[in-house]
């Protein structure tokens, strides 16, 4: 993949004056940016509007699960917007999958439509108090294949796993993922964490990163020491 702009900041903070701020700094040409469930539920579509009109392409990260139908009309209402990505939850199964995927299909401006296998922040005791009798890898890859036949254009999934996702999807399938650390930052509520430079190499297409940058002294030069490290990976 060569495009250049692969970093996506994630814009968790709880006032639009910090998230302005922030992106007064930025270059729409040089990153994406995530719009989350804390940001859209203070500030609502009207956030993202803005933050359209600056120029940047937004990933809306509201991982909608719910029955086909609402997640039909929801993903209609997300198309609307704008956004360039959206997701939802693979475990949502196969119907409302395609019901998302049908809810673009007549549309001019069609969003990518990446669907969430498992969340960064579970590990395999987690699954096995869920009554899941996989291992994080096996569950990864069941969810992403079910994607990958229901119509959507990706997964988000931790970079640890990419590499084997890799094997096992079309080239053009995206991997997205968060959980990305540079080498010295704080893991945080993280768990399955990866440097960029790691994601990149094993496969990631997206790099969704956020208080590395957010929370840095100096946020541009934080983003282009990222982008730095992840230029030179085949």
């Amino acid at each position: 993949m060569q495009e250049q702009n692969r970093i996506i900041i994630a814009l968790d903070m709880a006032s639009t004056d910090e998230v302005m701020a922030l992106l007064q700094q930025l270059d729409p040409a040089s990153c994406r940016v995530k719009v989350g469930k804390e940001l859209f539920t203070r500030f609502g579509p009207e956030l993202v509007r803005k933050i359209s009109d600056m120029g940047f392409d937004i990933f809306l990260d509201l991982k909608f699960h719910d029955i086909p139908n609402t997640v039909h009309k929801a993903v209609a209402a997300a198309a609307e917007l704008g956004v360039w990505m959206l997701t939802l939850h693979a475990s949502g199964g196969a119907d409302m999958l395609r019901a998302a995927r049908d809810a673009i299909a007549d549309l001019e401006h069609k969003p990518l439509l990446v669907a969430v296998t498992l969340l960064t922040s579970l590990e395999e005791d987690d699954l096995i108090v869920q009554g899941v009798q996989r291992s994080p890898l096996e569950q990864v890859q069941r969810l992403a294949s079910l994607a990958q036949e229901c119509g959507m254009d990706g997964v988000v999934c931790s970079a640890a796993e990419a590499g084997e996702l890799r094997k096992l999807l079309r080239k053009d399938f995206l991997l997205v993922t968060p959980g990305i650390r540079p080498q010295g930052d704080r893991a945080d509520d993280q768990k399955r964490i990866v440097t960029p430079a790691a994601a990149v190499r094993e496969g990631s297409d997206y790099l969704v990163i956020g208080r590395p940058i957010t929370r840095a002294r100096e946020p541009l030069e934080k983003l282009a020491s990222i982008q730095k490290e992840i230029s030179g990976v085949n």
